[in-house]
């Protein structure tokens, strides 16, 4: 080797070990804070579930809850109340710190809105808590703002791994969920090391995820390929039709109510009334002993549109939380109601319906294909991409992320007939 070339490959290799070692220390870092309040918020959050199981009652305190909540965002948190969105455009265009406000506010907001009785999930607590917490160390060590971005993607894809239990999965999402059609490769390091070690912090700390069977997986053929395309394409409107109307009913609630303590108070009454005179207690909360019944036996074949209304309902009236767990119900229900009808597995249809709807709803078919194989195995995998892949490209252009910016799209549409005015020749 060349004298001159030697020494170009010598730098080139320090430079690498410096940026490999500079990150592992600083994902560490932000998986360590993020598995922390992760494990902290899932041990919360089971003692605010069991807790209103064994007190019906609170959910008459719901509206009482939800007014104290936005009157405390109103009052002091609203540089932090965007949640999700405000993390996704500072990555896009950084303009100021995330305040540290944001994780306990969203962590106190979404505790009392388990604890009265809120459908609301917890995907968004993690993230916002994973990106605030990450987002401080910026300081600490004087991060330029494009290693700032990585940074805070990092924090993204540890709170949601640490929150589910799925680190290759959270390692994707944080790349995957800026834009439609786009991935950031320059992060894949940094989110890769932060998701795995929010994982393992977050074991260490004791915390159990929930565990799904799909049961057995069918060989592959023409028809049980075809069924899950199909399923997978109705697994994307479910999806489209959670994202629009979930943004529709937020603006005619905030229309209605521009006064955010009062749209909580006005929500939580409805919501708490209706549910009462339908004795609709299993749309309540995350849903989790429901999304795991998906998978053993027909349930209510209207499962998915009550739980998708109460979310929906919940989360425009400003009930802190976050999409994902509902939207694993909304997905997991349906899978089960499609299953006989294609005379496929119920298991597996249900599997599919829960990464499915989300992938649809986030914009994040490789993520959410990654999960199903992290939570049911290998076997999963073709079916799950099929299911995923399908659900994104018929949930449209927009999703449950506001801030979710328009990549390379999803397809191109491109006339190969000439136009009705054009010469034949041409």
């Amino acid at each position: 080797m060349k004298p001159h070339l030697f020494k170009h490959f010598a730098l080139e290799l320090r430079g690498l070990l410096f940026y490999c070692a500079s990150w592992i220390v600083l994902a560490i870092v932000v998986g360590a804070l993020s598995g922390s309040a992760s494990a902290f918020f899932l041990w919360a959050l089971d003692q605010c579930t069991n807790t209103r199981l064994a007190h019906p009652w609170l959910l008459a305190l719901l509206p009482l809850a939800g007014f104290a909540v936005a009157w405390i965002y109103l009052k002091y948190g609203t540089s932090v109340e965007a949640g999700n969105n405000l993390l996704i455009d500072e990555i896009h265009d950084p303009k100021k710190m995330i305040p540290l406000r944001m994780a306990p506010f969203v962590l106190g907001g979404t505790l009392v809105s388990h604890l009265f009785g809120a459908s609301v999930g917890r995907e968004g607590t993690a993230v916002q808590m994973g990106g605030a917490l990450a987002d401080q160390l910026t300081r600490v060590f004087r991060l330029t703002q494009e290693n700032r971005r990585i940074l805070l993607m990092s924090g993204l894809s540890a709170g949601f791994a640490s929150i589910f239990g799925v680190p290759l999965a959270g390692a994707l999402f944080g790349l995957e969920v800026l834009a439609i059609g786009r991935l950031r490769y320059e992060a894949l390091f940094p989110c890769l090391i932060a998701a795995v070690a929010a994982d393992q912090v977050c074991l260490l700390w004791g915390a159990h995820h929930t565990h799904y069977v799909a049961g057995v997986i069918p060989a592959l053929s023409v028809w049980t390929l075809t069924a899950t395309l199909i399923a997978g394409a109705l697994f994307g409107l479910a999806g489209m039709a959670f994202a629009r109307s979930t943004h529709a009913l937020t603006a005619a609630l905030k229309h209605v109510f521009p006064y955010s303590p009062m749209r909580a108070l006005a929500g939580g009454a409805t919501f708490a009334l209706v549910m009462w005179a339908t004795h609709a207690d299993r749309y309540l909360g995350l849903g989790v002993p429901v999304i795991v019944e998906s998978f053993q036996h027909p349930i209510l074949p209207w499962d998915f549109l009550a739980k998708g209304a109460a979310t929906v309902w919940s989360l425009a009236s400003g009930f802190k939380g976050g999409e994902v767990t509902p939207l694993f119900f909304v997905g997991a229900t349906l899978g089960n109601v499609l299953a006989p009808l294609m005379h496929m597995p119920i298991g597996l249809f249900a599997a599919l319906g829960l990464v499915a709807v989300f992938a649809g709803a986030a914009n994040t078919p490789i993520a959410s294909a990654v999960m199903a194989v992290e939570l049911f195995g290998g076997e999963i995998g073709v079916y799950a991409a099929a299911a995923c892949v399908m659900s994104w490209l018929f949930s449209g252009n927009t999703g449950i992320y506001k801030a979710q910016r328009q990549g390379d799209g999803k397809w191109r549409h491109r006339h190969t007939l000439p136009a009705p005015d054009a010469d034949p020749k041409d």
